[in-house]
């Protein structure tokens, strides 16, 4: 190619705006290096010949062996395969193949190192993301590459007003466009923009065009465009010119001519249908040879998208897999802990106190989320003395079962009304000895040597909860709340303060305790906090994410239901002081508490002694008092109270399911 090489596209045309130093009928030619690495504009409103006058262009430049790209947006260049060798790249299945970015490069190749001339389809897909997408690659990759081979080319891209819109913003493949037109000349890339509406391309692009080609306008935004470009005279004429004619404004000649267009010489696929069959001519297909490299990429990607088609496929089973194993786990958790609680009731009322057992050891290990049965080690009480006292309950062979002491429920455990007896040799036929509760025992017997209560906090003024720290007599009342006391001490500070939040709420959330105990939202470390408490008995699972305040019913199982109700709250409250602080429980006594909605009981006094803490009166239920009691622990006390022995109120007369 020479820099003189021209090719001839158009003739002058008669009329206003012509060219006075050319006769009509004279052919225009076109410099090819100019057309090839220029800027140029064609523009004209539909049916004025603008698809034409670029696929005369084309097929001059395909005719001399230029190399080309056309970016078609609808699909109506595909009839140059009538007579050239292109390559129909695109989303259809009439394309020669069908492309994605990831062909960009190779498309580049094909264009600049291959001098295959191709028809960059994209009329066919139905994402405009995907399209830009696809025309923002190819042209970055044909830009990078001519940064080196300084070979010349055309871009041409038809309804150049959708990529660089006048009034909107510029996206990447538009600013890439416009980086073309501003400095693709140097490289040798040049562009040409085809539009209906010159009104809606953005000027910075027009305004750096080398050649402009005006066909039929006729909305006055539009020929304002021309007005402003060339002159008023030319913008009133541009609304006369005829099919194919245009006015032809370039630099290199520094002139407007008014010219005509010749006609394409391939199928015009762009033809508007008419009632006419339509014959599509037999086109000329491309060396496979050529697309191979393409093909494969296609191959590749498709191999790409079936992988991870059957990885997501994989991955969604996996998901299921672990949902269902999610809900499998969670439904062993609640029968375990179902199970779990019912071992731990029915161990510790048969080891209660009363029973001449030591009582439970809820502080042992707790491992792999269960609460461990433990050992416990009896207390071996003292043989029975020739001089203490002995009842009908203590004596074995009255005593149908003799792993039960002599005790009864309404005389036991307060300090004045017990007396431990300790010996060397217990009864060999039963491994215990006889254990007598009575007023006088205590008076026979030596010192016990109980260890007075202290409370840590006692002289320091703090509000912090108080935690006794000295080991009372087992079996008494201050035995039970130091258990309880150390229990709650040992557990995390986190943990203690998720704990007094159950005791406000009665009923919460384990995530909504210790957001409300300073932790973070998380699940897995909610219930990781949630664990000792429910494993402790401090809490207990009621449905789904529901737990309720259980420290009650710890306490009323130590004492095997044998407290009433306000005795039962003291005690309650006394445990409580390992977490909740003194101002906080004297603040709570100096309110002015609602009656609970539980019945109303009537007390009959029937002149027993009752400071110890134990019903010792007749309870009735008053008719409309209310709904039935709470727990199953609360209708024992209130069966216990109700005195239901023999005739003379003997306690000792009761039988076992009375009592329990």
């Amino acid at each position: 190619m020479t820099e003189t090489e021209t090719i001839t596209v158009a003739d002058v045309s008669d009329g206003p705006g012509g060219d006075a130093d050319a006769n009509p009928g004279t052919p225009i030619d076109l410099p090819v290096v100019e057309l090839l690495t220029g800027r140029g504009f064609v523009t004209g409103k539909s049916g004025s010949g603008k698809s034409n006058t670029a696929s005369v262009l084309v097929e001059n430049l395909l005719e001399n062996n230029f190399p080309v790209l056309v970016v078609d947006t609808d699909g109506e260049y595909y009839g140059l395969k009538e007579e050239f060798e292109l390559l129909h790249a695109g989303a259809d299945d009439e394309c020669d193949i069908q492309v994605s970015p990831e062909h960009a490069e190779k498309i580049a190749s094909l264009a600049l190192e291959g001098n295959v001339p191709i028809i960059l389809d994209v009329s066919g897909y139905l994402d405009d993301d995907e399209a830009k997408e696809l025309l923002l690659s190819v042209a970055r990759h044909l830009f990078a590459k001519e940064k080196k081979l300084k070979k010349p080319f055309l871009m041409l891209v038809e309804e150049v007003h959708e990529y660089i819109p006048e009034g909107g913003g510029l996206d990447e493949t538009g600013k890439m466009l416009i980086k073309i037109g501003k400095r693709g000349r140097k490289h040798g890339l040049g562009i040409v923009g085809i539009s209906q509406r010159p009104a809606d391309v953005k000027k910075d692009f027009i305004t750096q065009c080398d050649w402009l080609v005006w066909h039929r306008l006729t909305w006055n935004n539009d020929t304002n465009v021309v007005s402003r470009i060339i002159d008023a005279e030319h913008a009133s004429a541009v609304e006369d010119l005829g099919d194919g004619e245009a006015f032809l404004m370039t630099d290199w000649s520094e002139s407007v001519r008014r010219v005509k267009f010749h006609r394409k010489r391939t199928f015009d696929a762009g033809a508007t249908p008419g009632l006419d069959d339509f014959e599509r001519p037999e086109l000329k297909s491309i060396s496979d040879d050529l697309v191979s490299d393409l093909r494969e990429i296609s191959d590749e990607q498709e191999r790409r998208e079936s992988e991870l088609a059957d990885l997501r496929q994989e991955v969604e089973k996996k998901e299921q897999r672990i949902r269902e194993l999610e809900a499998e786990l969670e439904e062993a958790r609640d029968l375990s802990r179902m199970a779990d609680r019912f071992a731990q009731a029915m161990l510790q009322k048969a080891e209660a106190p009363y029973r001449g057992g030591g009582g439970r050891n809820p502080a042992q290990a707790v491992a792999d989320d269960q609460a461990a049965l433990h050992e416990y080690e009896r207390v071996q009480p003292a043989e029975a003395t020739d001089d203490g006292p002995e009842t009908e309950a203590g004596n074995s062979e009255a005593n149908a079962d003799t792993n039960r002491p002599a005790i009864e429920p309404n005389d036991w455990p307060t300090p004045d009304a017990m007396a431990a007896a300790e010996s060397e040799d217990a009864d060999p036929s039963t491994g215990q000895g006889d254990v007598t509760f009575d007023d006088g025992a205590a008076d026979d017997e030596p010192e016990t040597g109980v260890k007075p209560t202290t409370d840590d906090h006692a002289d320091t003024g703090s509000t912090e909860p108080a935690i006794r720290t000295v080991d009372a007599e087992p079996g008494t009342r201050e035995a039970v709340v130091t258990r309880l006391q150390r229990e709650i001490g040992g557990l995390p500070d986190l943990s203690r303060r998720m704990l007094a939040h159950y005791r406000v709420e009665r009923e919460a959330d384990p995530v909504d305790a210790h957001v409300a105990a300073g932790g973070t939202p998380e699940g897995p470390m909610a219930y990781g906090r949630n664990r000792p408490l429910r494993t402790g008995g401090f809490v207990e699972h009621v449905e789904e994410s529901r737990y309720r305040y259980a420290l009650p019913d710890r306490v009323a199982e130590a004492f095997d239901g044998h407290l009433d109700d306000a005795t039962l709250d003291e005690i309650v409250r006394e445990v409580e002081e390992a977490f909740v602080d003194e101002e906080t429980l004297a603040t709570e006594a100096a309110d002015v508490r609602v009656p609970d909605e539980r019945d109303e009981v009537e007390v009959v006094d029937d002149g027993g002694e009752s400071d110890d803490g134990f019903v010792d009166e007749d309870a009735v239920f008053v008719e409309g008092g209310g709904e039935p009691p709470a727990s199953a622990d609360h209708a024992t006390r209130q069966q216990m109270a109700s005195g239901n022995g023999s005739e003379d109120g003997d306690p000792t007369s009761q039988t076992d399911a009375e009592i329990l």
